[in-house]
């Protein structure tokens, strides 16, 4: 087995997480080779394509233009570092949470933690006045806003579960995920501030996700709906195997032809009376299939 049909049979088998994780590997390798090819071309226009499709924009009348970019954003990523980080988070965070929540629920807070992250960024360079001047030239990429709802729903769902850190010991994984938000989120709110209000945004559905969830409302429950709805129209349909038992003595296949001739002889009777029009499809088909026989 080659290296692509283990990467195949990884993602077909493996969890939702790793699955996430794998998507977002791969949209970062077609970005990096869509911007060696730029290079190699003399046209570095290539990859600002990309990301301008991907990207979700901080205008309004941008992204009614692009109304796709409030999903794909959260699987676009500049550099290595940006995505190593984000898929460290994402992995560590995402194995606690699946010791405690389904594959559905993990998928639904990245999803829609990140459509919240998204959502907070653009009414917040919208409304606040420190924006005015970048609004039409912003944008934003990232799965922090995801990752950071799936820190936040898992701390507040198990919040004394504790995690053995190295150089440190035990920590409890509250103390973790406030100190994560702090960093990520408040410190130097100055510098990429865009991205900081997009991990707020993610980051307050995973608190409001777990705090509904504790009180037996799931708040994800239609996300999933739509999205077993579109894995139904998207799955391939298993072709029908069709097949005929022999008969095993001359007693079983004089009684199958008895039973054949009496559904012939039926269907014949329905012609005499309503004509050919009045049988039902399966009717006629049973028919053709008896005239190829005796033909």
């Amino acid at each position: 087995m080659g290296i692509w049909d283990d990467i195949k049979s990884t993602f077909s088998n493996g969890s939702s997480l790793i699955r996430l994780i794998y998507i977002n590997i791969a949209v970062f390798i077609l970005i990096t080779i869509s911007a060696a090819i730029g290079f190699l071309v003399n046209n570095p226009e290539i990859s600002d394509k990309a990301f301008h499709l991907l990207s979700v924009p901080a205008s309004v009348k941008a992204i009614l233009l692009r109304p796709w970019t409030i999903i794909t954003y959260m699987f676009v990523h500049k550099d290595i570092w940006h995505i190593l980080f984000n898929m460290l988070w994402l992995y560590w965070f995402g194995v606690i949470f699946l010791e405690y929540l389904d594959q559905k629920k993990l998928v639904a807070v990245y999803f829609l933690g990140g459509i919240s992250g998204a959502i907070v960024y653009i009414l917040s360079f919208n409304i606040f006045p420190a924006f005015t001047g970048i609004v039409a030239d912003s944008v934003a990429i990232g799965a922090s806003a995801s990752v950071m709802a799936i820190v936040i729903a898992i701390a507040a769902y198990v919040p004394d579960y504790t995690v053995n850190l190295l150089l440190i010991g035990k920590v409890k994984i509250k103390y973790m995920a406030l100190a994560i938000f702090v960093l990520t989120s408040v410190m130097d709110f100055s510098m990429n501030s865009g991205g900081k209000l997009a991990h707020m945004g993610g980051a307050l559905f995973g608190y409001m996700y777990t705090l509904n969830l504790r009180r037996g409302r799931d708040i994800g429950k239609r996300f999933n709906r739509i999205m077993d709805f579109l894995a139904t129209i998207f799955k391939p349909r298993k072709k029908l195997k069709v097949t005929h038992k022999k008969p095993s003595t001359e007693y079983e296949y004089n009684k199958m032809k008895s039973e054949q001739q009496k559904r012939i002889n039926i269907i014949l009777d329905k012609i005499s009376k309503g004509g050919y029009d009045s049988l039902t499809k399966e009717e006629k088909d049973t028919l053709f299939r008896e005239s190829q026989k005796k033909n």
